[in-house]
């Protein structure tokens, strides 16, 4: 409540944040109409007439009246109106009254160079229903006004302000009903946020483009646009990870994008003619998706190109995975080495990127090393929702060493995946923190996961038919066992064994390397604190140490050799690159039999399959 000092009767009000629409929830009302099932519990789909993984969970409810209101906050999903926009002239009586006066941090001078102050735009939140709400924006230059009908307002500042022989442009606001006399529609297509993109390409999810930008591109200046958002568009969740009826779940790894504020050069391609690349490979990740359908996508690291290209992260992090958030599949990624090069921590990127639709990505536990390391479980498609695979996700660091120059920082060295800790900054012994490390930031904790009967058994062959039944006819009880899941590790710079000299098949006495490589110098770190040695080739299928007793993790997926693509075996490990280097390609990794078999290939831009290896299960090369 507004506490106002002794005075005239008239500053007698009620403050800015003071009101609030409250109504009664139904109670006869369930997440899904007509049903009060209990969503967390293993679901019939006889009953439902619905597949479990398909039941629709109610959104989360968000109570926005704790969000401030003099905080430029546009992740957050305000259903608040905006009452003013204008220069942040003010007294405390009307901030008291109106609200105060927030600051969008994004500076629409920034490609205007060093000569040019800065200028960004302010508005008033409120709660109070009471107030006519800001309904619709346009941009028109100094001799225009809107021709639509309806009470608007000038804003007296140029958005152009401050860029020599620029054109004024300037933002006109219309202002509606109040809250109070507004429906639900008018109250769902209100301005709730203000923000600015960098560059040519998509806004942020739920924010549209006002035509036209601020600062057009020129030359080497990039774009800048105005973008809001109407009403609150929560992002769509991802769907729980399963695998199909028929045991089956693709994923697809995208390595090394290197995306721009711009829309990029090429690099490390042989295409002849190649502009805007990040366009081309926007275009051509979504010409592979529809190909493959994949179930889940990997983001293999430098999805930021870094390098001074990358000056505004939140407006990349806007298109890097548009092609498949547009598609609605599920997504993850990790981080390489040039993904913090150009400022923003990782931290925030976590934050940005669980902003977006359908993602799976996670910050990870604060106490271990790096950031983004995190585990994602593939479930069975029957009611018992059986773990089949585990997938793992860790952050293999930047740059060990380098040293500080004029033009900024110089990286020598890069980053490793460390497996010791030090207990604080003054004491030099080192702990042993592998075990610490495989179970709190690998894992829904890899000592820890249950062991099933594998080949896995639906509980149920009524959901399967004929085709399970089939399959069941052909196990025995001699082929049964109980282990851990198969499981795949995804990380971005590649370890020191994966260019160790390969397995031999000992069927054929083969090396068992599929692929180009040693076309570049190995990408691999100088340090080695014996992750592989110490950890991946002790995580076992089972606590049984007895013959046929097997590695949990099958393959290492990395990324961060552009023109490096071939798949090794070392010490019964696949370590498996993404390329994309040449003709540009996508790794895919198709496995099936419930988790069993593990097969891999590479799509290239023309549409061909090439390097087609089993690496586990039935027709795998033995260990």
């Amino acid at each position: 409540m507004y506490q106002p000092n002794p005075g005239p009767g008239s500053i007698q009000k009620l403050g800015w944040q003071s009101w609030e629409v409250i109504s009664m929830p139904n109670d006869s009302q369930s997440p899904i109409e007509g049903n009060n099932t209990d969503l967390e519990g293993p679901i019939d789909p006889e009953t439902l007439n619905v597949d479990w993984w398909n039941v629709t969970l109610p959104e989360p409810q968000v109570d926005s009246s704790s969000f401030p209101l003099d905080v430029w906050a546009p992740l957050l999903p305000h259903t608040t109106g905006r009452e003013e926009l204008c220069a942040p002239d003010s007294t405390s009586e009307q901030d008291a009254i109106k609200g105060k006066w927030v600051r969008v941090r994004r500076d629409l001078n920034l490609e205007g160079g060093y000569l040019s102050p800065y200028l960004n735009i302010y508005y008033r939140r409120t709660r109070r229903q009471d107030i006519n709400l800001i309904t619709d924006i346009q941009l028109l230059a100094d001799n225009e006004e809107p021709l639509m009908p309806g009470t608007w307002h000038r804003v007296t500042t140029s958005l152009r302000a401050g860029i020599i022989r620029a054109t004024p442009l300037y933002l006109w606001y219309r202002t509606g009903n109040t809250a109070g006399e507004m429906t639900a529609i008018e109250r769902s297509n209100i301005i709730t946020e203000l923000d600015v993109l960098y560059g040519e390409d998509v806004p942020w999810y739920g924010f549209e483009k006002l035509e036209p930008p601020t600062m057009p591109e020129k030359g080497n200046v990039e774009a800048t646009w105005l973008t809001y958002r109407r009403g609150v568009k929560a992002p769509p969740r991802a769907p729980p990870l399963h695998f199909s009826r028929s045991g089956k779940f693709k994923i697809m790894q995208i390595a090394d994008l290197h995306y721009s504020v711009s829309q990029g050069v090429c690099r490390d391609t042989d295409r002849k003619l190649c502009e805007h690349s990040d366009n081309l490979t926007t275009t051509l990740v979504g010409k592979a998706l529809e190909a493959e359908k994949p179930d889940l996508v990997v983001f293999s690291g430098d999805q930021l190109n870094g390098q001074q290209t990358t000056w505004d992260p939140k407006s990349v992090l806007a298109k890097f995975a548009k092609a498949v958030t547009d598609r609605g599949i599920p997504w993850a990624a990790v981080f390489g080495n040039h993904d913090e090069e150009d400022g923003m921590p990782k931290e925030e990127q976590i934050l940005l990127m669980k902003g977006l639709p359908y993602t799976l990505v996670d910050r990870g536990p604060k106490d271990v090393h790096g950031v983004g390391n995190y585990v994602l479980n593939v479930l069975s498609a029957d009611p018992s929702k059986t773990h089949l695979l585990t997938l793992y996700f860790l952050d293999s660091g930047a740059y060990a060493k380098g040293y500080w120059d004029f033009f900024g920082f110089i990286p020598t060295e890069y980053d490793w995946i460390r497996e010791v800790k030090r207990a604080n900054e003054f004491d030099k012994s080192e702990i042993d923190l592998f075990p610490y490390l495989r179970v709190k930031s690998i894992g829904s904790y890899s000592s820890m996961i249950k062991p099933i009967q594998r080949p896995f058994q639906p509980d149920s062959t009524k959901d399967f038919g004929h085709a399970w039944k089939a399959r069941q006819e052909q196990i025995t009880p001699d082929t049964r066992r109980l282990a851990k899941p198969n499981a795949l590790m995804f990380f971005h710079i590649p370890l020191q064994e994966a260019y160790m000299k390969a397995d031999s098949d000992p069927r054929t006495h083969d090396a068992l390397d599929v692929g180009i490589h040693g076309q570049e110098p190995p990408g691999n770190a100088k340090g080695n604190a014996g992750f592989y040695e110490n950890g991946i080739l002790k995580a076992m299928e089972s606590e049984h140490v007895g013959k046929g007793n097997a590695l949990e993790v099958k393959v290492i997926g990395n990324g961060h050799c552009h023109i490096t693509e071939n798949c090794r075996r070392v010490k019964g490990v696949w370590n498996c690159f993404g390329g994309g280097g040449f003709d540009r390609r996508f790794r895919i990794y198709e496995i099936s039999d419930y988790g069993e078999t593990i097969r891999t290939y590479k799509r290239t831009e023309k549409d061909e399959i090439v390097d087609d290896i089993i690496l586990a299960g039935k027709g795998a090369p033995p260990l």
